[in-house]
């Protein structure tokens, strides 16, 4: 009688989960796409997608995302194959990570780890795809 219109295909490039601002969370997150913290949250976080940090974002976790972009405050350990902390981003906590950018005015208190074969197989895989598009004929 009903027919199900559930789709199962979740792209990690869209935001899917928003935790608002002044709305507090306590407990961990996983999720397949991605998460925007404007709010607080107080437990780890593990997500397939990007993890964004907004201006009045806390989160006090340990964070395993595919990018995080820090433009609020973290308090506790990241591993991700980018990380970007803006010019009002504070990150508090070790790092491992195979591209890492800082902003003038941006903080960060910890260790870091470089993921440089990573990045490096990343970067030839890109070249391969792009000479190969190249040369496909029209």
């Amino acid at each position: 009688m009903f027919r199900s219109t559930k789709v199962n295909n979740i792209d990690p490039n869209k935001t899917d989960t928003l935790i608002g601002e002044g709305s507090v969370l306590d407990g961990n997150i996983k999720s397949e796409a991605s998460i925007r913290i404007d709010g607080k949250i107080v437990g780890d976080i593990h997500c397939e997608g990007d993890v964004i940090i907004g201006e009045s974002g806390i989160a006090i976790s340990n964070i395993t995302a595919r990018n995080i972009t820090v433009v609020g405050k973290i308090e506790g350990n990241v591993e991700t194959k980018k990380l970007q902390i803006s010019s009002t981003g504070k990150l508090y906590g070790n790092i491992s990570t195979s591209v890492l950018a800082i902003e003038d005015g941006g903080e960060f208190e910890g260790t870091s780890k470089m993921n440089i074969d990573q990045s490096k197989a990343e970067i030839q895989k890109e070249m391969k795809e792009k000479k190969q598009k190249k040369n496909v004929p029209a």
